[in-house]
Order: C-alpha cells, then sequence, then structure tokens
C-alpha cells in the first residue's frame, strides 16, 4: 500500500573498493617507516653528538695535550726575558735521563762561581767539559728541573744544550716536559748583569731540529709531532742581549 520508504536503519555505508583498502594500508606502512627513520636518524645523531664524540675528544686530549696555556719565553732570574720555549718530551725523569744519555747529551752542572772560573779556564785552554754549566733559567716560578748539554769540539764556547721543565700535564700518566734548545756561539759576559754566560745562536729552529734528529736517532721515541704556531712571536732578545728568530713551531715527542 503505497511507495516503500527507507530508514536511518536500513542505511549502510558503501563499502570501499577493493583497490582503496591496499593503498590506506600503504601510505601507513611509509609513515611508519619514516616515523621510525626519524627517531633512528634522533637516537644515532644524540649518542653520536652527546656520547662518542665526546669520548673521543676526552681521548684525542689526553693523547694530544694542548700547551696553549704554557708561557712561550722562560725568564732570567731578574725577570728578563730568556730563551723561547721549542721542545717538548712525555715521559719520565728516567726515560728523559736514557734518552738524552743515548743521544750524545750530557747532563749540564749548576751555574755558580766555581763553575764560571772553570768555564773561563776551560775556554782559554782549550779543555772539553762534558758537564759544562748552564745559566739557570726560570718557568713556572722556578728554574729549569733538567739540563742538557752536547760539546761541540774541544773548546767549551761552543755546545748544544737544553733545559726542561716538568708540566702539571700529562699523556697516559706520563708527565709532560717542556724545554728550550739552544746554540751556544761564545763565552761572555751578560748584558744585563756582566756575568759570565753563554751567548746563543739566533736560529733557535736549528737546535731544535738538531735536537730531535739525535733523539730519533736512538729508537728510542714512540712518536713525535709538530704544533705549528706555537709562537706568535718570532722574534725577540733574550736577557744576554742575544737575538733569536723561530719559524714558531714545537717539536714534541713521546718515549717509548
Amino acid at each position: 500500500m503505497g511507495d516503500s520508504t527507507s530508514t536511518p536503519q536500513d542505511a549502510r555505508p558503501e563499502p570501499l573498493e577493493p583497490s582503496a583498502q591496499p593503498a590506506r594500508r600503504h601510505r601507513h606502512s611509509k609513515k611508519r617507516k619514516a616515523t621510525h627513520a626519524f627517531l633512528f636518524i634522533v637516537a644515532a645523531y644524540l649518542a653520536v653528538a652527546y656520547l662518542l664524540i665526546p669520548l673521543l675528544w676526552k681521548d684525542y686530549a689526553a693523547r694530544h695535550p694542548q700547551f696553549d696555556d704554557n708561557p712561550r719565553l722562560t725568564e732570567t732570574g731578574d725577570g728578563h726575558p730568556g730563551d723561547p720555549l721549542n721542545v717538548a718530551l712525555v715521559g719520565s725523569k728516567e726515560g728523559i735521563e736514557r734518552i738524552m744519555k743515548a743521544a750524545g747529551w750530557f747532563p749540564a752542572a749548576a751555574l755558580g762561581i766555581r763553575s764560571d772560573l772553570r768555564i773561563a779556564d776551560d775556554t782559554i785552554l782549550s779543555r772539553p767539559d762534558d758537564e759544562a754549566p748552564v745559566s739557570n733559567l726560570f718557568l713556572f716560578g722556578r728554574k729549569e728541573d733538567l739540563a742538557f748539554e752536547q760539546p761541540v769540539g774541544d773548546n767549551p764556547r761552543q755546545r748544544h744544550h737544553v733545559r726542561f721543565w716538568k708540566t702539571d700535564k700529562t699523556v697516559d700518566d706520563d708527565p709532560i716536559w717542556i724545554g728550550s734548545a739552544s746554540y751556544d756561539e761564545r763565552v761572555g759576559l751578560s748584558h744585563t748583569t756582566g756575568q759570565i754566560t753563554h751567548h746563543i745562536s739566533g736560529d733557535v729552529d736549528a737546535e731544535r731540529d738538531h735536537l730531535f734528529a739525535n733523539l730519533e736517532a736512538t729508537g728510542d721515541l714512540a712518536k713525535n709531532e709538530v704544533i705549528n704556531g706555537y709562537h706568535t712571536q718570532l722574534t725577540g732578545t733574550n736577557g744576554g742581549g742575544d737575538h733569536w728568530h723561530t719559524d714558531g713551531r714545537l717539536f714534541v715527542g713521546e718515549i717509548k
């Protein structure tokens, strides 16, 4: 009787076409993969930036100590500028003494009235002196901890010499020693104190190179490196009135 009408209960959503369901699943799958990839990248970044790189830098710093906070020049006892620092060794006191002996260098005596007279006597008589004294220079508020010299011929007027100071830095628990190597050209009077002293060659790089050539020849250096730009002041005058110049590099050797 009359036309039949559909009720809301009779309404049904039209089913998705079969091809639309895989497409939706595919989009959801791509979104999950992108989310996982993003989370993986974030996690990798955090691990590298906050764990791995700091550990690598810590290890690098331990094996490649920075010398930026070290002084660049020694001082004389009366506060005048001394010789520039140009060498460093990593090792124990006994290790340094051992390698220096193997390299043909001898411990130098401390200066004093008696040693001053001995320098003058040996110079006049042209007598060699393997333990000819070196004048005291100061770093970190104290005189050198170790000093070595290498004679040249039979006359103490000329010789190679180096002073070392122990720093508070270490590499694998071995202390770092920083030093100043220079070549004595002649004996004379200090321009500032009038005391008997040696006057150095201005080419301090040549003495740095000579020392490390001797050390490398022993076979007792585990490794060595060069720190470029250690000195920004490339010329100067020491307390004895001697002019010096450098290319600014610091040579660093690690003893076996």
